[in-house]
């Protein structure tokens, strides 16, 4: 897989959401996930010690995607990108933070539900939209969302997503998500890991392929 520069660069749309990860395990994890065939990692700031791991992944796998989610203070943005990642996710719309990532020349993607704060989120440089959460917000609340911003717009479905749900979200033209606890858990091992990401990628590519038809 080749280095992803931006959202659009991603094999496949996917982001691992590794709420949880302890220091110890995130390099064994992370490989484990990109090796399946996921490219973008996310490391929640509630996590514990996130910087330590995100700093491990970065130099353990170069060319990946990785970088923090729930960030929410802009002093976050400098430390994040001083470990050398290069993915800022959040739960909200705020400008202060999205400006802050892209001074950084982070990949952004903050956290939205309305179309007002998405297009707050564009207007302030973010690179993508995370429509959260997907659960409420279903396929067709999503679609509908869609349809009203710029074509070229980077929308995922993030929050109570999994493998199951990737055909019907297919099916309304979102193809990029989130994955959090179906993909990982802290007390799961790397082997563990790994096989749910090699069936959560081969439950994508099925989907992009039934549609595609």
């Amino acid at each position: 897989m080749s280095r992803p520069k931006s959202l659009n660069d991603l094999e496949r749309p996917l982001i691992a959401i590794l709420r949880g990860l302890r220091p110890e395990n995130a390099v064994a994890v992370s490989r484990a996930i990109f090796a399946a065939g996921i490219q973008a990692i996310e490391v929640p700031l509630n996590s514990p010690d996130p910087f330590c791991s995100i700093s491990a992944m970065v130099d353990a796998l170069p060319d990946a995607m990785i970088g923090a989610g729930t960030v929410l203070d802009p002093d976050d943005v400098k430390r994040l990108s001083d470990t050398g990642a290069r993915l800022l996710v959040t739960p909200n719309s705020d400008p202060a933070i999205i400006k802050a990532g892209v001074k950084q020349g982070l990949v952004t993607l903050p956290g939205c539900f309305t179309a007002t704060e998405a297009f707050q989120a564009l207007n302030a440089g973010a690179s993508g939209l995370k429509f959260f959460p997907a659960s409420i917000m279903g396929p067709d609340g999503i679609a509908a969302l869609k349809a009203v911003l710029p074509s070229n717009a980077f929308v995922a479905a993030v929050g109570g997503v999994a493998e199951d749900d990737f055909a019907s979200y297919v099916k309304k033209g979102i193809r990029a998500f989130g994955l959090g606890s179906s993909l990982f858990r802290p007390e799961w091992s790397a082997d563990e890991i790994s096989e749910r990401a090699l069936r959560t990628v081969a439950a994508y590519d099925k989907a992009l392929a039934g549609q595609d038809r």
